[in-house]
């Protein structure tokens, strides 16, 4: 079986592309592929992991998760997600290091399915919008406390990639920027349910609905019902065109208000996070998703 998870990462989706894949979760069934709602199993994995405690599952365990989880649905992809699966917001940055037990969790996680194929997904994101973000969901905590001694500058996606490879060499792991995410949703899509296109997939622009100036998006409709399943290149470059002319601002653009944060730091944050997605881009072994 094909086990995938989608890890978030926080403060990047807010839940959109799994509430659009479930939209289609009857076609997909009927290709054996399953897209249980969370409820199934975000609660079930997270206390499975806390009471194995770093210890091996039992001989049984899989096959437990899989019928709590499928309801005897026959399956040969499972697809889940959790945008706190890495952490909670507050934890994010716990010993100064982005994610510090991701590599613990995965390595759960893939201990539960032996002998199955594993893929993660994960969506990382400019930390001078990231920081603020997940800042935004820790209820009054400092940006200090936050942080707990991680210096923004130095913060590397790649370097919790590269982690994620060593912990599990023999899974597969795509990466892509949120702020492609408009661009490229009807691939994250069919990568997501292993389809070889995304055509007939329900919510392919679900996204573009929630940017677009409504006119826009009606424009957007009536383009591609004249110019019916163009290529992902091509579809990629229309709604670049449209979301030029069309994008809601307020939808697209972000105030930061974080203390001792001025300009020159998120053009510094923003230049290291361009050159950190040329070194993620290249790692061997990740899939980078990019328009």
């Amino acid at each position: 079986m094909q086990i995938v998870y989608h890890v978030g990462a926080n403060c990047t989706d807010d839940e959109r592309l799994m509430k659009s894949l479930m939209r289609n979760r009857s076609l997909l069934a009927g290709r054996r592929i399953a897209v249980p709602g969370p409820g199934k199993y975000r609660n079930l994995l997270r206390e499975t992991i806390m009471a194995l405690n770093g210890n091996q599952p039992a001989p049984d365990t899989r096959e437990v998760l899989l019928d709590a989880i499928l309801d005897d649905q026959d399956t040969d992809r499972l697809v889940m997600s959790n945008p706190n699966f890495l952490s909670l917001p507050p934890r994010v940055f716990e010993g100064g290091v982005l994610y510090g037990r991701a590599e613990e969790k995965l390595r759960a996680i893939a201990g539960f399915f032996p002998g199955d194929s594993i893929e993660v997904f994960l969506a990382v994101r400019n930390p001078a919008t990231f920081i603020p973000a997940v800042h935004a969901q820790t209820r009054g905590r400092s940006i200090d406390n936050l942080l707990d001694g991680c210096d923004p500058i130095t913060l590397r996606w790649s370097d919790l990639v590269a982690r994620i490879c060593t912990a599990l060499p023999q899974a597969r792991l795509t990466v892509w920027c949120n702020e492609d995410t408009p661009l490229i949703w009807g691939e994250l899509l069919r990568r997501l349910a292993g389809l070889p296109d995304a055509t007939g997939l329900a919510g392919r622009h679900d996204l573009l609905t929630t940017i677009m100036q409504p006119d826009g998006f009606a424009r957007f409709e009536a383009y591609l019902a004249t110019h019916p399943q163009p290529s992902e290149v091509q579809e990629r470059r229309v709604i670049g065109a449209f979301l030029d002319k069309y994008a809601r601002v307020e939808e697209i653009e972000e105030e930061l208000d974080l203390p001792g944060w001025n300009e020159r730091l998120v053009a510094r944050l923003t230049e290291g996070y361009e050159a950190d997605m040329a070194r993620l881009a290249g790692l061997p072994g990740v899939t980078f998703v990019a328009p």
